[in-house]
């Protein structure tokens, strides 16, 4: 029996969130442990991790953490033991510590791979996922752009959104692990379009009644009139004046120099940026340690870590796991709001 096949002989089905262990050869596993080491009793039974019982073991040692894992199949309702969805590293495999090698892509991608099956079993709420590195996905023969296409094409999803949140400041992504040159090509109206509907579904699950969204605009000062480029105003502003047709609450482009300094103060609920480092730089420099990585427009939900593996520093007993509880803690109350509805 395969990893993915045994989603149908699970003992229990009521987990909030699944947990992957991302790279094991990063700070993932320590990451899991110390948030999980931090959790009550009541918060630790509604979570399942996905991964190499014996990678967490070791991560808990590490840390001197006093956790003890048993495997799904045998974990009950009431059970003290923190509940591992078993995916381990291929036989005879070489993982070395804080390095990029093919087993620990595989791994990661495995363990992704078992969480969506899980989820979409309906053993499981929502995804929060450790960070992964690219370089050994694709070693391992994985050949995504990261997380977020990797779940789109698993989940068969048409297409996905990256969204950065934070308490000050949140960032949706009209295009994200592409060129600078591909990313000005993907500015299309109905990118922008979709981007605005799904950033709106987001925050409408999310309690806000009425979101107020900003699209960001693409070139300096939004092309000064054509001087700097005409995408603004031929692509960009019709966009957003046919969203307003339809009844959003949405303004731009706005210039970028500007618009995340006006969403900081609390006059937008969201920026649109238009690619990856026009939305991630300021989500960083405002939220580094907080920001949460949301994936939109899949059939399931995921939040994940904003950070990477962090090789430098893994195994070695002192990563910081604050991310990855504001990971937590946002994929907790999506869960609360799945249940609800």
């Amino acid at each position: 029996m395969n990893e993915t096949s045994q989603v149908t002989d699970l003992v229990r089905s009521d987990f909030d969130l699944a947990i992957t262990m991302g790279d094991p050869a990063g700070i993932g596993p320590e990451i899991i442990c110390r948030a999980v080491a931090g959790m009550t009793p009541e918060q630790r039974s509604g979570v399942l991790l996905v991964g190499d019982p014996d990678i967490y073991r070791r991560a808990a040692a590490l840390i001197e953490a006093p956790l003890e894992f048993v495997s799904l199949e045998k974990h009950r309702a009431g059970d003290d033991r923190v509940a591992v969805a078993e995916v381990h590293v291929a036989q005879g495999e070489a993982l070395p510590d804080g390095r990029i090698s093919a087993a620990g892509g595989d791994l990661a991608f495995r363990c992704v791979e078992r969480a969506v099956a899980l989820v979409q079993a309906g053993h499981a709420r929502v995804i929060v996922t450790a960070p992964l590195n690219k370089a050994a996905l694709h070693a391992a023969g994985h050949h995504y752009d990261g997380h977020t296409g990797m779940l789109a094409a698993l989940t068969q999803a048409p297409s996905s959104f990256m969204l950065l949140a934070s308490e000050r400041l949140s960032t949706l992504h009209v295009s994200t692990h592409v060129s600078l040159r591909d990313a000005i090509d993907r500015v299309t109206e109905e990118r922008i379009t979709a981007t605005v509907e799904a950033g709106h579904a987001h925050l409408k699950a999310m309690g806000l009644a009425s979101p107020r969204i900003a699209v960001a605009g693409l070139n300096p000062h939004c092309g000064e009139g054509g001087i700097f480029g005409d995408e603004d105003e031929r692509i960009i502003a019709p966009a957003v004046r046919a969203l307003r047709q339809r009844g959003f609450d949405v303004q731009g482009p706005i210039s970028a120099d500007t618009v995340f300094y006006r969403a900081s103060r609390g006059e937008f609920d969201l920026v649109v940026a238009q690619y990856h480092d026009q939305g991630h730089i300021p989500v960083k420099l405002i939220a580094f340690d907080t920001t949460v990585n949301v994936s939109l427009g899949l059939p399931i939900m995921r939040t994940s870590v904003d950070h990477g593996t962090a090789y430098d520093i893994a195994w070695q007993g002192h990563a910081d796991a604050t991310n990855m509880g504001a990971a937590i803690a946002y994929a907790r109350h999506l869960a609360a709001q799945r249940t609800a509805a």
